[in-house]
């Protein structure tokens, strides 16, 4: 099982790229797929989905160009977008079914998969309710549960744990890891936490390009002695943000603590931190 991603370039308009000359190999695991908001990974993942074709390039399931051949990739296929959407008047255990059908699962199979999936989701106390009535942390439930319907051996999943609460997102971070070992799972976000816990392999987009390709204890590697605690008057906060590289920050009675990313420390005050993935990440699309 292998999906190739090969020079892959996405236009829009005359002048925008969304994407430029991306190239992956992805087997079986959980890829993690970073970048900030904006940089091609929603293209990407709908140029994976069969959604829109490539400007440039070309991408091969199993060796078949999907653009030429896209039914043997979209028959094992789960994806929930950025922007899914519900019919609103239908009801969990309907819409399903539907989706079911629209997957082609006979009849048995789609009410054991929907059954079980409503248990793995959490909503099978609401399943008859009606969706527009559902809070969005509940409608990207449904959506997740419709992804897995039919068992897919490539699972793509856009920004999934947007409007969950943090119960939720760490049930479905469990349930990603329950599913990666035998498909290819591509769990595309900003928040790099959800990545933290599930990824296998990492890839980081920036400005449409793919800028790193490695493992999270790899990509940790790259700011191994480079991670600096360091308290400054507040007053000065804005100067310093302006000078170096902050991962993140927190007020103090004596002033702000600021976790800053460089290669030497920023001052003969600054302590040495155990580095973190996020603290990584900024690190390699601030230095790409």
């Amino acid at each position: 099982m292998e999906l190739g991603i090969n020079h892959v370039s996405k236009q829009y308009g005359s002048s925008k790229w969304g994407l430029r000359d991306v190239t992956l190999t992805l087997r079986p695991g959980v890829w993690g797929l970073l970048g900030p908001n904006g940089t091609g990974k929603s293209s990407l993942m709908r140029i994976l989905a069969t959604i829109t074709r490539p400007s440039e390039g070309a991408v091969y399931w199993n060796g078949d160009d999907i653009a030429r051949h896209p039914t043997p990739l979209r028959s094992v296929l789960g994806y929930l977008p950025q922007d899914f959407g519900v019919y609103p008047n239908l009801n969990a255990l309907e819409f399903l079914h539907y989706i079911a059908a629209l997957k082609g699962l006979d009849q048995r199979t789609a009410t054991r998969r929907v059954d079980e999936l409503l248990q793995v989701v959490n909503l099978v106390d609401a399943r008859k309710r009606p969706l527009g009535g559902y809070s969005g942390g509940m409608k990207q439930r449904i959506g997740i549960a419709q992804a897995l319907l039919n068992d897919p051996q490539l699972l793509i999943v856009d920004e999934p744990t947007v409007g969950l609460d943090p119960e939720e997102r760490v049930r479905f971070r469990n349930l990603l890891a329950d599913l990666s070992g035998n498909r290819i799972v591509i769990l595309s976000t900003h928040i790099v936490s959800d990545i933290e816990s599930v990824a296998t392999d990492i890839a980081i987009l920036n400005q449409g390009r793919l800028v790193h390709q490695t493992t999270p204890e790899a990509l940790l590697q790259t700011v191994e002695g480079k991670v600096w605690d360091w308290v400054i008057p507040s007053s000065q906060l804005a100067a310093i943000r302006n000078q170096h590289l902050i991962s993140a920050m927190n007020r103090r009675f004596d002033g702000t603590r600021v976790r800053v990313v460089q290669a030497s420390a920023p001052a003969p005050a600054a302590q040495a931190l155990p580095p973190s993935l996020e603290d990584a990440y900024l690190f390699a699309v601030a230095n790409q």
